[in-house]
């Protein structure tokens, strides 16, 4: 290891929540003899720039903050959990800590950036040196945008030939270990400082009914990367919309929320994931491997750094103005899982209970929410989902409404998923639909799709009446969805001339 500079220094640890792979810690280790690790909880802030994440988020985040903080207390430090605004913070710890030195990762949101820009000028004016690295992205999204002539690649193929000219990303970086906690202490005031512990649900004035289903923290992360690595042959084979959208156990990795909170290394997955390509004769290949599912994250995190007003409709240069219907009540409805289609009702029962669902059910139900059914604005749909998913992310949850209600990047509005038999193609007899709408289990299979259509005396012997113990179907989709489709033709066709130029057409 380099010898150290005695530096006092702050680690700001945000979207990084990690040992492994983490070049800002262990700049910090390296190079100072007092570590102060902190993480910022600004409500005020959050809701400022309207920020929703739910119950759901939280006690997955705070799961995130105690492995982080257990592990750093094995060395001696600890984790400072701070109430409130980070520039208020900052102003006041960079002298009370005698503060020489910021770490912390780079972020891409528009937002964090200005904030970042506030807390930078805080830490120079008061002779505060601020160091950061890239680590929660593959590459420097600013570096592709420059690779791309100075705007954001805008199709995945544009993006796939600037990624595939820049070569691999860059290698992780190694694992933060005893050795280089070695030197690094902090003062016993400051460790034994009530005001910086854990936070709580209850603190943040919010509980969590359903039963965790998937734990936070790089130690979960790191096994269920494991995990995921042992079976090659999946890997070799895997193709995105292959996979079960409504199987009881995951057909997918579930690595999102761990890579959206920083407790897992896109790096290191993507590195992994190529050492087992590199030995193979044949596998699958972008978009549909997974190495392509991180390729996706990489294409809408450059989009949205890069794209003033990205998760509205107004003012967004990539969004086609889209005449949508603000109706509360339908939209109520879709989102309590009331909407009378067991499908779509099933997957947003999962979503409210277990933060996550399948990509393909998350697909069925912002199609049926925005062009295919309702005609309710994407943004209301990302709303929702930015409260109600683990792996809510701003950038990705936008780029993918986005696509999903065709309002960008994605232009075969004309392919919409049928809220009966989508579902029924992968779960025929509606497993899924029994779990998680148990009021419908004793229906028979012909009718769990539709249990409008089966004769009341199965109604009544199933003990499920629709209309009484379950809504009926709050729209004819195929009336609604022909009706919407002829709508999208005509928006499509007045917009057309700019959407050729900013919706991804061709290139």
């Amino acid at each position: 290891m380099a010898t150290k500079v005695q530096h006092n220094t702050i680690h700001w640890f945000r979207k990084g929540l990690r040992f492994h792979d983490n070049p800002s810690l262990l700049h910090a280790l390296r190079t100072s003899g007092h570590v102060y690790p902190v993480y910022v909880v600004d409500q005020s802030w959050m809701k400022d720039h309207d920020i929703r994440y739910g119950a759901n988020w939280w006690r997955f985040t705070i799961q995130c903050l105690e492995d982080l903080d257990t592990r750093l207390r094995k060395y001696g430090l600890r984790l400072f959990v701070v109430r409130g605004n980070a520039e208020d913070f900052f102003k006041e710890h960079f002298g009370k800590w005698k503060i020489t030195q910021l770490t912390h990762d780079v972020d891409t949101e528009p937002f964090l950036r200005i904030r970042d820009e506030a807390v930078k000028k805080i830490a120079t004016d008061m002779g505060v040196e601020v160091v950061t690295h890239v680590a929660h992205t593959l590459y420097d999204i600013d570096r592709t945008v420059e690779r791309n002539g100075g705007t954001p690649p805008l199709t995945y193929r544009k993006f796939l030939k600037v990624y595939n000219e820049m070569g691999k990303p860059p290698k992780e970086k190694e694992t933060a270990t005893a050795e280089h906690f070695t030197n690094c202490t902090v003062p016993a005031e400051a460790l034994q400082d009530e005001k910086f512990d854990m936070i709580t649900l209850e603190e943040l004035g919010m509980k969590c009914d359903h039963r965790a289903k998937f734990v936070g923290g790089e130690t979960e992360a790191l096994r269920r990367l494991e995990k995921t690595l042992q079976d090659k042959d999946w890997i070799l084979k895997f193709e995105k919309p292959k996979t079960s959208p409504n199987s009881l156990l995951p057909s997918t990795t579930v690595l999102s929320p761990y890579l959206t909170l920083g407790c897992l290394s896109a790096r290191l997955f993507y590195h992994e994931l190529d050492k087992m390509y590199s030995k193979a004769k044949n596998h699958s290949q972008p978009p549909v491997s997974l190495h392509g599912q991180l390729i996706w994250r990489e294409f809408f995190y450059t989009a949205a750094a890069h794209t003033p007003n990205f998760t509205q409709m107004a003012g967004n240069r990539v969004c086609l103005q889209i005449p949508w219907n603000t109706n509360s009540e339908h939209l109520a409805r879709w989102r309590n899982a009331e909407t009378g289609f067991p499908w779509i009702d099933a997957a947003m029962t999962q979503l409210r209970k277990e933060g996550w669902i399948h990509h393909l059910a998350r697909h069925a139900v912002a199609c049926f929410l925005t062009r295919g059914d309702l005609w309710i604005s994407w943004e209301e749909g990302m709303k929702v989902f930015e409260e109600l998913l683990l792996d809510a992310d701003w950038s990705l949850n936008a780029g993918n409404w986005m696509w999903l209600s065709a309002s960008a990047f994605f232009h075969q509005y004309f392919r919409v998923y049928s809220p009966v038999v989508f579902g029924k193609k992968t779960d025929p007899k509606g497993t899924f639909i029994r779990h998680y709408l148990p009021v419908l289990k004793n229906l028979p299979k012909e009718y769990i799709y539709e249990p409008w259509k089966a004769p009341r005396n199965v109604q009544e012997k199933a003990g499920c009446i629709v209309g009484k113990d379950y809504p009926r179907p709050m729209v004819d989709h195929k009336e609604a969805s022909q009706q919407n489709l002829e709508i999208m033709r005509e928006v499509r066709k007045e917009q057309k001339e700019t959407a050729s130029v900013t919706l991804g057409y061709g290139k």
